[in-house]
This record gives structure tokens, C-alpha cells and sequence, in this order.
């Protein structure tokens, strides 16, 4: 396995397949009236795909620098960040908890029991439930004294991978989707991208002079802000993220829905577009939700200039939601 030494003392251990492409959405951009590229980091081109592997680039080797045995991750059920911190640890030859709050309710039996839980059984994880109402951090604190009682030695990796560390990795992905619209000539595109725990936009914030927009998909705006500038804050003090904090973060909080993970009219419609234009299948938590965002502010006049949509991976999350397609 490829260790190398990052600048300022962080090291990374090689997983994915970078650079991921940036597509231009032809059909989409037409039906809309505005240009429409796509970051791919959906062809991340480990275990299933997905942006969550960038940060587990860093995550696992700074788990591998701590001597860890074993590594706890959370999420919800049908967490595509679990599934691929599962198939890293099985990469790496770590044991792995994943402690999965059952936070979603309304929904079938493919998402209590498929989609990504299926993925994660796979890998050889062991899955710890919490149930609706219970306390995450008391089952992850059990799961810690469990593994230690085996002997392990365990490195937590925090929620969606977002921390400064996991954020290094899309640091990386911002400086390569410059590199990129700058190849086709895109000028002063925005790049635009599902935010949930955070640590993607603040990356792609501390990593590019882009704009970045989150649409958010589960918090609201100024609990999210407050989210991201923590990480961008921390950032800032690293030598290669000089006035980090001074940068605008930019969040759109309009297209929740019901809630994180709960399905919307908009969500649905988003997802069937771009599958029925483009052969591109998003997931119904993140991408589904920010490219919901994406249309409306397009159609409602509030973009200008070329947009760099950020697909965010979570395709097995899809056959978990068999009631809405």
C-alpha cells in the first residue's frame, strides 16, 4: 500500500483513482439553458464510488501512523461515508465497527436492510444499530471498549470524515478541478456540491479561490456555516491554506425537505432528469437534493456564468429507496 508524506506532517495512503473526470452535461445544459459540468467523483473507483474516499485517503493513513488495529466510523443506515470507511479498513486490513443510527424513519425494509448495508456486510464489518432516541456517542464508546477488550488499538473516524484532516482531501480535489476547468477554458466557474457534515465544502473552500455553494441536505444555513467555518477556521493555521477564514462560505438551505435522508418531490424529479438526459444516476441524499438546488437556482435567474456540479457518489443508496422510484 502507497504511504506518502503530505505537506505539513499529514501522510496519505493511496485508495482511489485521481483524477476523477470533469464532464460537461450536453443535454442537460441545453434543457436548462445554462453550461452544466459535472466533477465525477462518483468514479472515485473504490468501493462503489463516492467522494467519501478523499478524506479516507488521509483519515486512514493518519490511523495507520497511530498503530490502530481497528477503526470506528457513524453514520445513518444507509451511510455511503460507512461503506466505503468499511472497505478501506478491509483494504488496509483493519478491522471496522460502523455504529448506524436508524435516524430515518418512514422508510422500507431495502433501506433498514439493503442499498448500502448489503455493501457493508460484504466488506466484513461488524454493524452496531443504534436505535431512533438512543445515544450515538454511548454505542460508539462501547463499541470502543469492546475492540479494546480484544486487544485492539482503535482510531474513531469522525462523522462524514469531516475534520480537518478528511477536509485535506478535498483541498486536493479543489486545486485539481482548477486544473481542469482551466484545461476545457471555463472562466470563473462556481462549484457547486451537497453539504452535510461539512468537511467536502469546507475543503474545496480552503483548496480553490472558486466559489463553492452548498446546498444543504440536512442542517440549516447558520448551523452549517457554523459547521464549515470551524474546519476552514482550523485550516487557515496550515501553511498552504494562508486567509482561509477569510473566505465567503455560501450555503442553500432550501432544499431539505422533510429532513436528512427523507425523500422530496424535487429530489425525485432532479434525479429522473439527469438519469433520462444523461445516463448519470444520482443518489436520493445528497446529490439528488444539490442538484434539486442547482435547477432552481437556474430556472429562477440565480446563477451566472458556468456551473461545476460536484457529484458526491451514493449510487447504492438508490436501491434502498424502492418506494420512491
Amino acid at each position: 500500500m502507497h504511504i506518502f508524506e503530505n505537506t505539513d506532517g499529514y501522510s496519505r495512503v493511496s485508495l482511489a483513482q485521481f483524477p476523477t473526470p470533469l464532464q460537461r452535461l450536453d443535454r442537460l445544459s441545453e434543457h436548462l439553458r445554462h453550461e452544466i459540468w459535472m466533477k465525477r467523483d462518483d468514479l472515485t473507483g473504490f468501493a462503489g464510488g463516492g467522494n467519501k474516499v478523499r478524506k479516507l485517503e488521509f483519515l486512514m493513513a493518519e490511523a495507520l501512523k497511530q498503530k490502530a488495529t481497528a477503526v470506528i466510523t457513524v453514520g445513518a443506515l444507509q451511510s455511503n461515508h460507512a461503506r466505503q470507511t468499511a472497505a478501506a479498513a478491509a483494504r488496509l486490513g483493519l478491522a471496522c465497527t460502523l455504529v448506524l443510527a436508524e435516524a430515518v424513519a418512514g422508510r422500507t425494509d431495502a433501506y433498514a436492510n439493503g442499498g448500502n448495508l448489503t455493501l457493508d456486510r460484504l466488506v466484513g464489518a461488524v454493524i452496531k444499530r443504534v436505535p431512533a432516541g438512543e445515544d450515538v456517542n454511548t454505542a460508539v464508546n462501547q463499541a470502543i471498549t469492546d475492540l479494546e477488550a480484544q486487544g485492539h488499538k482503535v482510531y474513531v473516524v469522525p462523522l462524514g470524515g469531516s475534520n480537518i484532516i478528511g477536509a485535506l482531501g478535498y483541498a486536493v480535489a479543489g486545486r485539481e478541478i482548477e486544473d481542469q476547468a482551466r484545461a476545457v477554458g471555463l472562466i470563473n466557474p462556481t462549484i457547486i456540491t451537497g453539504s452535510g457534515s461539512a468537511g467536502t465544502q469546507a475543503g474545496l473552500i480552503l483548496g480553490t479561490d472558486m466559489p463553492v455553494l452548498g446546498i444543504s441536505v440536512a442542517a440549516n444555513e447558520s448551523d452549517l456555516k457554523l459547521k464549515i467555518s470551524q474546519i476552514v477556521n482550523e485550516g487557515s493555521e496550515l501553511a498552504q491554506f494562508p486567509n482561509a477564514d477569510k473566505k465567503e462560505i455560501n450555503v442553500d438551505d432550501r432544499f431539505v425537505g422533510a429532513g436528512y435522508g427523507q425523500p422530496s418531490e424535487e429530489m425525485k424529479e432532479a434525479v429522473e432528469l439527469v438519469a433520462r438526459l444523461e445516463g448519470i444516476f444520482l443518489d436520493p441524499v445528497y446529490s439528488g437534493k444539490a442538484m434539486a438546488g442547482l435547477i432552481h437556482r437556474v430556472q429562477s435567474g440565480e446563477c451566472s456564468g458556468p456551473i461545476i456540479f460536484l457529484h458526491t457518489g451514493g449510487m447504492p443508496a438508490l436501491f434502498a429507496y424502492d418506494d420512491v422510484f
